[in-house]
């Protein structure tokens, strides 16, 4: 058996029988979202749950003084970050700042594919959320969330975690990068929804980890997964369909026109949200 078959054998087993170990939710992420969905939270319990992690805490003041929030008045404290960003919208931001944590490995190797894979996720995610931004500012269409495409952005690709950690005890797979695309391509998709389902994520978050690389599924209202794709586009993931799916986000009027994407106001955005994750 080859390679490249043995570790899709492996994974494929490993899937039917349940038996694939699935990443857990970072601690401070569970935290958060608990916290979230207490109806009885409120703004200053909420900052001390998020106090409990610094690096979190830095991140949330961070993303509360980027245009992301689109204020000017600085924010010094977490209680001002939580109070800026409001309890609706801090569970899927906060999560999101805490997923680089998922994002690492003893493992030289397998380490710098999680460093490249993390990367790439930062371009779509920075993508997508400036794409959004610029057509509810055309369109005033805001039946979608900013902090919902935020963290579905960027876990559109979390099924990659558990196929890079079934390749890490089979080390001659790196030797052929290929074997280890075949395997994500394949799998991933399938994977990552069973995350996003154990993780108890909303059925958007599913959807956009399952399809988000099969052009085949498309949604007849703009969803999600439309500006997740977009913004895999333009992090240069799909150079051969790239046309056809810049193309059909103008006809279904997420774009006005392609001219949006080489614009100041889109560099400015996308700029801003990558400096949130840096």
């Amino acid at each position: 058996m080859s390679t490249e078959n043995a570790l899709l054998t492996i994974l494929v087993e490993k899937i039917n029988n349940d038996t694939l170990v699935l990443p857990t939710l970072p601690a401070i992420a569970l935290k958060v979202r608990k916290a979230a969905d207490d109806p009885n939270i409120n703004l200053n319990a909420m900052a001390d749950v998020i106090g409990q992690d610094p690096s979190l805490s830095a991140r949330m003041i961070k993303i509360s003084n980027s245009s992301y929030m689109g204020r000017s008045v600085k924010v010094t404290s977490t209680s001002q970050a939580v109070t800026r960003i409001g309890l609706r919208q801090i569970k899927n931001i906060a999560t999101a700042l805490a997923m680089e944590q998922l994002f690492v490995s003893k493992n030289d190797i397998v380490k710098n594919y999680l460093d490249n894979v993390w990367q790439q996720n930062l371009k779509v995610v920075a993508a997508a959320m400036s794409v959004m931004q610029l057509h509810v500012k055309e369109t005033k269409n805001r039946t979608l969330n900013l902090d919902t495409m935020t963290l579905a952005a960027l876990v559109h690709n979390i099924g990659v975690l558990p196929i890079l950690t079934e390749a890490e005890r089979h080390p001659e797979v790196f030797a052929n990068p290929t074997f280890l695309n075949v395997a994500i391509d394949k799998l991933a998709g399938r994977i990552g929804a069973s995350i996003m389902r154990e993780w108890g994520f909303e059925q958007e978050f599913v959807n956009v980890a399952e399809n988000w690389r099969d052009m085949s599924v498309q949604t007849n209202m703009i969803s999600y997964l439309d500006f997740t794709r977009l913004g895999a586009v333009m992090a240069g993931l799909y150079d051969s369909q790239k046309d056809a799916l810049l193309n059909l986000a103008v006809q279904k009027g997420i774009l006005e026109d392609l001219t949006v994407l080489q614009s100041e106001d889109y560099q400015e955005l996308y700029d801003s949200a990558i400096a949130v994750f840096a």
